[in-house]
């Protein structure tokens, strides 16, 4: 399918039903969706920094030069030549890769790190192949199991946290840690992605397969096996299962060698069809809108579905849906950015970032 096919599959796809003597509305998706991607990148080289970050931080940076890549950008573009040289300049001696320029509590190193490596890498250049190889290993030492003092019994076990707090294990990291690992072709039998799974399950709302006592029954995720859900503020529930939580959770599973007919597989990809919209982080409004869009599309994209059928029986084709609101929410200046500042999201680098990898994802769907 060549790309003005894409474009009219876009317009096309997510045209609304129309009521008898009701106008037709306007097409939700205009024909520039490859200029939408281009100004989104011009963005993003003109607020690029001498040093070739974008604010001097690794995962941040990591980031963007993934939205340069995944929209057919090469290295040899100067923003991403430079950038990719941060982030090499930034890796250390055990293989993590951040910067400590603003202190201890900033380093994040597990979250610098996967986003670095899964930058480094995809740019196919084999320079720096031995970066990514230590930055592995780092990460892979970085989950919480036996040689940490930890079994299987506690529930920190296979999880994996930002590395700068202590027995503080989340699924957010998990989720790039493994997605790190397994796009960079670490070996798809190793025990990371074996001890992962009963982190996973205790993230889950699914008493069948979470031994924790908090553990409800919907399928969704929360963010640790702790119990603690960042979407408790808003629905004043505890333990609340929310969307870009359980994208994280079922993409896990699946990086882990869990099947997508498996009955937690199924159990959270009833709760995505119970919450399926792109007009918010389900059970959290506009916080992490574009966190859980990125997340949304990377999962739909692994779990190989192109329709989403509620259940309602109502199908919806996600990446024409998230598309159309994705060119409809850009800024003039190309920029995308949330207004609700929680998790950086009032920062349009970041922003814009999350933004050109859904997009590019979503044509990558329409092409299949």
């Amino acid at each position: 399918m060549d790309r003005r096919t894409v474009i009219t599959a876009l317009t096309v796809g997510t045209t609304s039903l129309v009521l008898p003597g009701l106008a037709a509305p306007a097409p939700p998706v205009r024909p520039q969706v490859d200029d939408s991607a281009r100004r989104g990148m011009d963005y993003l080289r003109k607020t690029q920094g001498k040093d070739g970050a974008w604010q001097s931080y690794p995962g941040i940076t990591a980031i963007c030069v993934l939205g340069f890549l995944k929209n057919g950008v090469t290295e040899k573009d100067p923003a991403v030549a430079k950038a990719c040289a941060y982030l090499a300049s930034q890796a250390k001696p055990n293989g993590a890769i951040y910067t400590d320029q603003f202190g201890p509590a900033q380093m994040l190193p597990n979250y610098n790190t996967a986003l670095s490596m899964t930058a480094l890498y995809a740019t196919g250049n084999s320079k720096y192949r031995g970066i990514v190889q230590k930055a592995q290993q780092f990460l892979s030492n970085s989950q919480f199991d036996e040689g940490e003092g930890f079994s299987t019994k506690d529930r920190q076990y296979g999880g994996i946290g930002y590395g700068s707090k202590e027995d503080n294990p989340d699924l957010s990291n998990l989720q790039n840690s493994l997605e790190a690992l397994r796009e960079t072709g670490h070996p798809k039998n190793s025990e990371v992605f074996k001890k992962a799974i009963l982190f996973l399950q205790r993230c889950q709302n699914r008493k069948e397969s979470n031994d924790q006592t908090w553990a409800g029954a919907d399928g969704g995720f929360i963010y640790a096996a702790s119990g603690e859900s960042k979407a408790d503020e808003y629905t004043k529930q505890p333990h609340s299962s929310y969307g870009s939580m359980t994208y994280a959770g079922l993409k896990s599973y699946l990086y882990c060698g869990v099947s997508r007919s498996d009955p937690r597989a199924q159990a959270a990809w009833k709760w995505i069809r119970g919450h399926y919209t792109v007009a918010e982080n389900p059970g959290m409004g506009d916080a992490g809108l574009y966190y859980n869009y990125h997340t949304m599309s990377k999962t739909l994209q692994v779990y190989g579905q192109r329709v989403v059928t509620d259940l309602s029986g109502s199908r919806h084709p996600w990446a024409s849906d998230l598309a159309t609101e994705l060119v409809r929410r850009q800024a003039q200046d190309g920029s995308w950015v949330n207004k609700n500042p929680r998790w950086l999201e009032d920062n349009p680098r970041l922003v814009t970032s999350y933004a050109l990898l859904s997009l590019a994802r979503c044509v990558q769907a329409l092409e299949m």
